[in-house]
This record gives structure tokens, C-alpha cells and sequence, in this order.
């Protein structure tokens, strides 16, 4: 007997390959306790970030944008890697986040005091911040479109779970348990893959394209199973077969939806997946071309230079510099 529960759960779920692609987690994580007057500037360089307010208040600033206050239970990630600022006032002068010295409480998370000893622990802002891993390269069209702060409070009323998770890193920020590093961490990662998640389903781009793909049911099947296997040897006679239409209808479709046809997706994914294996170090341009499925290294290096726009050598060297 037909078991529609059954084929349900054997669906892939786009949006969740689409966030484990992206390894949407944080590399590294700080909890910073301030006395007010304050101000910490984050560079470009510091890649994506994630904020968290645990006690106290601030005001975030990014370029082109309104100030936003945000106060203890708030969260934001910033997925662009652009500066920014945490302020406790408009006018306050701000110091370079690498500037401070951290103290290491474990792997990948450490805290900085910059607070009067007197007012630490009682009237001092309490922020966790994390250096996001949003290997967008995966998805590369998502970051583009993403709004350049995403907050956590529009997504409260659609997910009301968030409530728990966001009392409880409150907790965790408030009181120096044991193990309390590691749990703010696992549950900042939570709230990031919550909010990129929630922005997805929302529709909150407004736009056509591979937000609006993930959505519909049957292109999300071929969408989620590129990005899981993008060096396979892809066709539009297999595409179209996961969709369950024929050639024609699936292109059409696809072009219609996601702005690109099927193919031209499948080799600007591979480049941009070629690009981030190319900043490892012991990774030769042989080996990327062999896992993106080029049996010539000369036809990988057509394709790479034409959608990077530098050969894979000098990508790398760009890199390396």
C-alpha cells in the first residue's frame, strides 16, 4: 500500500541541505562584559558575525542603515562580512575588536573584560559575539540577497520556540556555570540556522529566484540534490527526471524560477565550491577539477576563469597575498 507519510519523509529537505551546506556554525565566540561608556568596531575582515545581548543594551550600526537598539534577549546576524559597531551611546568612540585581550576559557571561545570592577557583574552590558562560518558558496545566490542584519525579533512571532532558546543563552550569559561556554555556543548556532531559516520560508526577499525555488516543492527536490552532489556528471534529462516532468517543462521552469538556466547553475556552483577548495592549502587545481567532474583540467580552468573571472592559479595566489 502507497505510504504518503513514507514518501514525505524520503523527500530531501532543500532547506536543510541549503544549511548544511552553508556549515552555518561559529567558528569562534567571545563573551564580552562592558561598562558603559563603550564602543568596538568590527572590521570587514572579520567575516560574518552573530550578536547576542545578554544583560544590558546596545546600539548597532552598519553603514547605510538606521541605528538599532538592541536590548538583553536580542539577537542579529550579519552575514556579509561588512563593519559594524556596537555602541552604548550615538557618540561614542569605538576601539578596534582585535584590539582587546581575550582570555581563553576553551576551544574556540574566549571572554573579554573591558568593565570596572567595581560595576562588573551588576550593571556592566553582557554581548556574546561569534565569527559565523557561512560557507555561502554552496548557495551563493542566498548571500546576495540576504538583508544585511537579520534579526532575531521578526522571526518571533513565526517561531514562538526561539523564546526558550534565547531565555535560556540569557541564562547561560548571567552566571559562570560549568560547561556554560560550550552550550552558549551550541545554542548560538541553533539561533542563527533559525534565523536564516525563518528568512527563507518567510518570502522576505520579495524576489524570484532560488529563495522562491526552495519553496516549490518539486525544484527543491533538484536544487537540494545539486548542492548535496554538485560534481556529479548532471544533465537536463536527470534534473528533469527528479522533478518528475520532461526536459522541456523543466527548463522553462527552472529559467522562469530560478533567473539561470539548469546548466549554467550547475557549473557557476562548482566554481564558487572550486574557488573556497582552492584557498586550502594542499589542495592542486588537478584534484578540485577532478571532484567538480572535469575529466580535463584544461576545461576547469575555461569554466573557472569565466565564472571567478581569474584563472584557479591566480585565484590562488590572489588569495595567498
Amino acid at each position: 500500500m502507497f505510504d504518503r507519510n513514507t514518501e514525505t519523509q524520503n523527500k530531501p529537505d532543500a532547506i536543510s541541505e541549503v544549511l548544511l551546506g552553508m556549515r552555518l556554525r561559529g567558528a569562534s565566540y567571545w563573551r564580552l562584559r562592558l561598562s558603559p561608556p563603550f564602543g568596538i568596531n568590527f572590521r570587514a575582515d572579520d567575516g560574518a558575525r552573530f550578536h547576542f545581548i545578554g544583560q544590558g543594551e546596545a546600539l548597532l550600526l552598519l553603514p547605510d542603515a538606521a541605528p538599532r537598539l538592541m536590548q538583553a534577549g536580542d539577537a542579529v546576524l550579519i552575514p556579509r562580512a561588512q563593519p559594524h559597531r556596537l555602541l552604548s551611546g550615538p557618540r561614542v568612540a569605538a576601539r578596534d575588536f582585535g584590539s582587546y585581550e581575550p582570555e581563553r576559557v576553551c576551544q574556540a571561545f574566549c571572554e573579554v573584560k573591558a568593565c570596572d570592577a567595581a560595576a562588573c557583574r551588576t550593571r556592566d552590558t553582557i554581548v556574546l559575539t561569534g565569527a559565523m562560518e557561512l560557507d555561502l558558496v554552496t548557495m551563493h545566490p542566498l548571500v546576495g540577497l540576504m538583508p544585511d542584519a537579520m534579526s532575531v525579533g521578526a522571526l518571533l512571532d513565526r517561531q514562538p520556540e526561539m523564546h526558550a532558546i534565547l531565555a535560556a543563552m540569557e541564562s547561560e550569559m548571567a552566571q559562570d556555570r560549568p560547561g556554560s561556554a560550550g552550550i552558549l555556543a551550541r545554542l548560538a548556532d541553533v539561533i542563527a540556522a533559525l534565523i536564516v531559516r525563518g528568512w527563507v520560508e518567510c518570502g522576505c526577499d520579495n524576489l524570484s529566484g532560488v529563495i522562491t525555488g526552495l519553496r516549490d516543492p518539486r525544484l527543491a527536490r533538484v536544487l537540494a540534490e545539486l548542492h548535496k552532489d554538485p560534481g556529479r556528471d548532471w544533465d537536463i534529462p536527470t534534473m528533469a527526471g527528479l522533478m518528475g516532468a520532461s526536459r522541456s517543462v523543466f527548463s522553462d521552469r527552472f529559467v522562469t524560477v530560478v533567473g539561470v538556466s539548469p546548466l549554467r547553475y550547475v557549473t557557476d556552483l562548482r566554481m564558487r565550491i572550486a574557488a573556497q577548495w582552492l584557498e586550502q592549502e594542499g589542495s592542486s587545481v588537478a584534484a578540485v577539477a577532478h571532484k567538480m567532474g572535469y575529466g580535463s583540467q584544461a576545461a576547469f580552468t575555461r569554466a573557472f576563469k569565466r565564472v571567478i573571472g581569474v584563472s584557479p592559479g591566480n585565484h590562488r595566489r590572489r588569495i595567498a597575498s
